[in-house]
């Protein structure tokens, strides 16, 4: 049980207040979030093939990263500790980024289950084949709108990297056959405060879902979830988002950074079936990293919830 003062800030306070479950939500923040791994996640990190990360450049700028590693690659020595024996792939912003003391957002995915477990987190140690996290917070999410699939480790090309400003013809196809993305998101108020820190949240939908609005814009229908809104939350403060569209099929990532509004509600909100509302995104600066992905997939099923859902209507 969360012990004190929530264990939400400002922003996922004032956006719960808004949509009317703030006290409800309280309650479940109090039981699910820790500020440990518990067992059952120390075991889950150590079967992973990958880890997603979210991290903030010296611009103040969230990015969602990718490391992978054979399982085993992540332990947890501690209950308060996350070991990451990995480095980012060339091209990754995140190798940048990583610094003692800074800000980390953590996502355990296991596709195959549509098992996940959130983690903020801080930087203890730096290593030549990776790097040490301390728990801040931690807690287990919902299986919805994850896509299964079957996830192996492969081996690792020479990534290719492209930067820019502007989706390419390479970027708007990533995001076309899209039904799984991350986004990350900061909240950097108060560093005393166990709320301060950097998540990265995943998001799942029919392929379709992400609308290209024009070469640097993009919008996604935003569902249903668990009503913490930790990313909405962070982006009712802070606008900076980061992207990270992983293509399964051509180990392809693309990874951007740019700005994120809200669109609550009015037609174009409407004009999706079963959004709650929409964040658009977007870019200042894209990378678009080929062979970055050293993993072989199998796709298996779509979540059963995107049955509910419809697609961007003319």
């Amino acid at each position: 049980m969360w012990e004190g003062p929530s264990p939400y800030h400002e922003g996922e306070l004032a956006v719960q207040e808004l949509l009317g479950v703030r006290e409800r939500v309280d309650g479940t923040g109090r039981r699910m979030i820790r500020p440990i791994l518990i067992d059952q996640h120390r075991e889950f990190y150590g079967e992973l093939p990958f880890l997603v990360l979210g991290s903030v450049d010296v611009e103040g700028r969230p990015w969602a990263s990718i490391v992978t590693g054979s399982p085993g690659f992540l332990s947890t020595p501690y209950e308060g500790t996350l070991d990451i024996a990995a480095v980012p792939v060339e091209g990754d912003p995140l190798a940048e980024n990583l610094a003692l003391e800074a800000d980390i957002g953590v996502l355990g995915i296991q596709l195959e289950t549509r098992r996940r477990n959130r983690m903020s987190g801080r930087v203890k140690a730096l290593k030549d084949d990776g790097f040490a996290l301390d728990v801040l917070q931690s807690f287990g999410n919902c299986p919805q709108y994850i896509q299964t699939r079957t996830v192996a480790l492969d081996d690792a090309a020479m990534p290719i990297v492209r930067s820019g400003d502007r989706f390419d013809d390479t970027v708007q196809s990533v995001l076309t056959r899209s039904d799984t993305l991350f986004i990350a998101s900061t909240y950097r108020a108060n560093a005393e405060d166990v709320t301060h820190g950097t998540d990265v949240s995943h998001r799942g939908g029919k392929p379709g879902f992400v609308k290209i609005d024009d070469n640097r814009t993009l919008t996604i229908p935003d569902f249903r979830g668990n009503n913490a809104f930790n990313t909405i939350g962070n982006l009712h403060v802070n606008p900076k988002a980061g992207f990270l569209f992983p293509d399964f099929q051509t180990r392809t990532m693309v990874t951007m950074t740019g700005k994120a509004e809200m669109i609550w509600d009015g037609p174009e909100v409407d004009a999706f079936e079963g959004a709650q509302r929409l964040i658009r995104f977007r870019a200042d600066l894209v990378h678009t990293i080929e062979d970055g992905l050293p993993l072989t997939t199998e796709f298996g099923e779509y979540s059963r919830q995107l049955e509910r859902t419809g697609e961007w209507s003319a």
